[in-house]
Parts: structure tokens; C-alpha cells; sequence
């Protein structure tokens, strides 16, 4: 996702104007991409999930907390809003241990990629008195050692979500929500109860099957609700912090 035109950052700023808290978390994928090419390493995904050495993991810090947050942050300040940048790693956020199984429970050697297992949301709520909006990079620390771990940025934001309590964790992504059946628009499923999404989480192929886990590991953890819906386009931002679009996932 971009924004190049700076809708999103208005539709932010207009949610926040309303008296909405907003947590912010992003992802980066294309900008580690083009970082991994530029330095020549090949990386792979399994089931979603980014194969993470340690050199992959320096450069997946570098740009997620570097150069996206960085760039996120200023967009935001540019429609007004009073952002923050952390990373899940500032102020032990999140911390968590290695991931052996992908979404369907299949094992897999993933390297540096992380399960949150810990969230302290201080920080964040040091930060939302001060009516500052914080923007997180999806890092966090290995429970008994000095790494970080690369955290797939919906599984980061669920686990911030739970952490905080919070009304809804709204899902950024490039489709307009859960199909039973991609990419038939027919199938899109407008509401879902977590018991119902459980029986189908492992029919969800690539990047929608870490969502999918992410729906359901923030209801688990106290979110009280989660929305699906396509941030390409701003204005669903909007209408989802009104209640509406995508798919909702509710308990």
C-alpha cells in the first residue's frame, strides 16, 4: 500500500478530529522486497511468512523501522496529526519466540520470525494521554535473548489490539475482505463470528491466511472486534471506523 496522495493520512486525521484513539501499525513487504534485491539477497516466503536471517532481519529493521515508519509518520504530520513512530522492540511492546508453524500448523523452519507472546502496551498508552498517535513498526524481541524478530505486521497489530482492549482492529489490505471463494466477488463474506472463521482459517492461501489468524488471535486476546477491508481506497477507512464494509469478525 501507498499513500502517495495523502488520503489516507486525511482520513486519519479526520477519525482523530472526531475523538477516535488510533494505534497505527504498518507493514513494509514491497520496500523490504526492493531493499532485499538492491543488496542482492534472495529471500523466500512460506505460507505467508518471510524466511528471516539474521542479514534479512537487519535489513527488514532498517526499512519497516527506518524508512516506512519514518515515511508514515511524515505523511501523517503533513495532515496534521500528531504522530509517533516506535518499534514493537522500544519499551519491550512486544516480545515474543520464534514461530515453527504456519498458519494451517505445518512446521516450518522460518529463522527470525516471531510469534508475540508478551505485549506491554505503555508505551503506547503513555503516548495516547499525550494525545500523540503512535505508529508501530511490526518488530519485536526474543523472549531470553538479544534478537529481534520480524513479526508479520497484521499478527503484530492483533496482538497490540488484544493488548489495548481495543473496539476494533481495522485490517489495511489489497481485497475487499474475506472470500469463501477469491476472487469471486460474490463470495465476499460481509460478517463472520470468530467460531465460524476458526472452522475455515485453514482454506486461506498466502498473505490472507496470516489475516485470518490475525482476526482471530485479536478477539482471542480482547480486541472487541475486527474489520477486513480494502485500504486502497481511503474512504473505507472511514466507513470502516463508522461501522461499515469489509468483512466484520466479531465473537
Amino acid at each position: 500500500m501507498k499513500d502517495e496522495s495523502g488520503a489516507f493520512a486525511q482520513a486519519v486525521a479526520v477519525a482523530i478530529s472526531q475523538g477516535l484513539e488510533l494505534v497505527i501499525v504498518h507493514g513494509g513487504g514491497p520496500q523490504i522486497d526492493a531493499a532485499l534485491v538492491s543488496a542482492g539477497v534472495q529471500s523466500q516466503s512460506i505460507g505467508g511468512f518471510r524466511v528471516t536471517t539474521p542479514e534479512i532481519f537487519e535489513i527488514v529493521q532498517s526499512v519497516l523501522a527506518g524508512e516506512v515508519c519514518t515515511s508514515v509518520v511524515s505523511n501523517l504530520r503533513k495532515s496534521g496529526v500528531n504522530a509517533v513512530g516506535i518499534s514493537g522492540r522500544d519499551g519491550n511492546t512486544l516480545q515474543g519466540i520464534r514461530m515453527t508453524k504456519i498458519v494451517d500448523g505445518t512446521p516450518a523452519e522460518l529463522g527470525l520470525v516471531g510469534e508475540v507472546t508478551k505485549v506491554d502496551t505503555e508505551m503506547i498508552e503513555l503516548l495516547l494521554e499525550e494525545k500523540f498517535t503512535p505508529v508501530v513498526s511490526p518488530l519485536a524481541n526474543e523472549i531470553g535473548s538479544d534478537n529481534g524478530l520480524n513479526v508479520n505486521a497484521d499478527l503484530a497489530a492483533a496482538a497490540i489490539a488484544g493488548g489495548l482492549n481495543a473496539e476494533i482492529l481495522i485490517v489495511l489490505t489489497d481485497v475487499a475482505g474475506i472470500y469463501r471463494d477469491f476472487p469471486d466477488p460474490a463470495s465476499i463474506i460481509s460478517e463472520v463470528s470468530v467460531a465460524e472463521l476458526a472452522k475455515m482459517k485453514n482454506d486461506f492461501q498466502g498473505g490472507m491466511a496470516p489475516k485470518v489468524a490475525a482476526c482471530l488471535a485479536a478477539i482471542a486476546a480482547g480486541a472487541k472486534a475486527v474489520r477486513i477491508i480494502d485500504g486502497n481506497n481511503a474512504e473505507n477507512l472511514l466507513l470502516a471506523l463508522a461501522g461499515r464494509g469489509g468483512t466484520l469478525v466479531h465473537a
